[in-house]
């Protein structure tokens, strides 16, 4: 049976969805997107999402104005796929529509929005027993907060890490780590937790919020502020946050082990809490 997917309006099996040539996303790589997770049916923090969603449109001056709509679309996906009790994602993208190729932004197009659901189950192998990453420069453009179509730079780095057989790649930007090419990232030592500031170099991420509130409710230290690379082979704990990623602990960072190379207390804390909340 062909998946079925929405776009534009209509639910229409994959293989007839068609996007003009001339659609900006393709050509200019103007739009948005977001990833949210359902499990067994049910959206994990769709109102953080959907505002993620709406200052990234505001941001880049997308006027969408069928947001509303947005959640019994994605219910219907997952019905017609046969994912509503399943752990499954929804991708949404929506870029600012058809128009000639001209670099300053046009009015009066109407957004092309497309969405699909597809499985997303945990990764338990990576859940259970960490995974290696390795540092890159991050060569990113200055507004990492906007959640843009523009991952070339992303999906250089995650490349560059499946070719030396690791999961993620942690990104450094002037001596300072900001981020993963596509989650968070989480330091542990002697007990507090810390992480990058919220700034244009750091997509805002829902699971990095989760875990903060979690550290709040339970009287765990936190420090946002940049960890210095050379702090972080010091780590006592690493953790890679992320709609996909979900709680993944790091035990290897280039050739250096973390902490005994099993992940740590504080993570497993972090994990069992996470999925209480799920």
């Amino acid at each position: 049976m062909s998946e079925t997917v929405f776009l534009n309006g209509e639910f229409i099996s994959k293989d007839k969805a068609k996007i003009s040539p001339n659609d900006r996303g393709f050509i200019f790589a103007d739009g948005v997107y977001e990833v949210i997770k359902y499990y067994n049916g049910k959206p994990f923090r769709y109102a953080d999402h959907l505002k993620r969603l709406e200052r990234s449109l505001s941001e880049i001056l997308i006027d969408y104005t069928k947001l509303e709509e947005l959640e019994k679309i994605f219910q219907e996906l997952l019905i017609s796929n046969n994912l509503e009790d399943k752990h499954a994602g929804i991708y949404l993208q929506i870029t600012r529509g058809v128009n000639k190729r001209v670099h300053f932004f046009p009015t009066d197009i109407i957004p092309t929005a497309y969405a699909f659901a597809f499985e997303l189950p945990s990764f338990t192998q990576n859940l259970e027993n960490g995974i290696k990453v390795i540092t890159q420069e991050d060569i990113r453009w200055l507004r990492c907060d906007i959640k843009s179509v523009s991952l070339l730079p992303n999906s250089m780095l995650f490349n560059q890490a499946v070719n030396k057989g690791a999961g993620e790649s942690i990104l450094i930007r002037d001596g300072k780590v900001t981020e993963a090419t596509h989650s968070s990232v989480l330091g542990v030592k002697n007990g507090k937790v810390i992480t990058h500031p919220l700034s244009n170099l750091v997509l805002p991420g829902i699971t990095r919020k989760v875990v903060l509130e979690i550290c709040t409710k339970n009287n765990i230290p936190v420090q946002e502020t940049a960890i210095l690379e050379s702090e972080l082979f010091e780590l006592d704990e690493i953790i890679i946050a992320g709609t996909g990623s979900e709680i993944t602990p790091v035990i290897q960072v280039n050739d250096v082990v973390i902490g005994n190379s099993k992940p740590g207390e504080l993570t497993r804390f972090m994990q069992k809490k996470f999925f209480e909340l799920v």
